[in-house]
C-alpha cells in the first residue's frame, strides 16, 4: 500500500497541529510540525507582527517538503500552504500529497488565537493570512474539514473522510 502523505493546512488557529497529531497517532504515522522548520528570521518576523513574504516562505516550504519526502512511510505534517504556488512547491517534492484543508469562521479562529500562549504567531496576523489564502481547486488532491465544532468531532470527521 502506498504511504499516506498528508498536509493539514489552513490559517493560524484553525486547529492544524491538534488534528495532525491526532491523525498521526491514529494512522501510526510520523508527525511533522511545519512551524518547527521555519528559519529563525521568519519566526522573529512573525513575532514582530510582520507577515511573511513569498521569498521568506520559500526556504520553509522547501524544508517542509524535504522533511516529508525523507520519511519512508506514512506522514502527517502541518503547513499553512495558503497559496496555490506554495502547494505546488510542496507537490513538486512530494507528488502524492493530500491536502487536508481546515476551515472555520473567523470569529472561532480569533477566539482560539486569544487563548493560545505557546506560539510565535500573533493573532494580529490572522487578517493577512485570510487575505493571502487561495482556495484549493478541483485539480488539487484535497479534502476540506470544517472545524467549527469540538476537537473530537473534527478528529472523527477527518478520520472518516480520509478512510472513505
Amino acid at each position: 500500500m502506498q504511504p499516506r502523505r498528508i498536509i493539514v493546512m489552513g490559517v493560524s488557529g484553525v486547529g492544524k497541529t491538534s488534528l495532525a497529531q491526532a491523525l498521526a497517532a491514529h494512522f501510526n504515522a510520523v508527525f511533522i510540525e511545519g512551524d518547527d522548520l521555519h528559519p529563525e528570521a521568519n519566526v522573529q518576523a512573525m513575532r514582530a507582527g510582520q507577515p511573511l513574504t513569498d521569498e521568506m516562505r520559500a526556504p520553509w516550504l522547501d524544508a517542509v517538503g524535504q522533511a516529508i519526502s525523507d520519511i519512508d512511510g506514512d506522514v502527517v505534517a502541518t503547513c499553512s500552504a495558503l497559496k496555490r504556488a506554495y502547494r505546488d512547491t510542496l507537490r513538486a517534492q512530494v507528488p502524492d500529497l493530500v491536502f487536508l484543508c481546515l476551515e472555520a469562521g473567523e470569529k472561532s479562529i480569533r477566539d482560539r488565537l486569544k487563548t493560545r500562549s505557546d506560539h510565535f504567531m500573533p493573532a494580529a496576523l490572522l487578517t493577512s493570512q485570510l487575505e493571502t489564502f487561495e482556495p484549493l481547486t478541483d485539480d488539487e488532491n484535497h479534502l476540506i474539514i470544517e472545524t467549527d465544532c469540538t476537537a473530537d468531532e473534527v478528529i472523527a470527521k477527518a478520520i472518516k473522510t480520509l478512510i472513505s
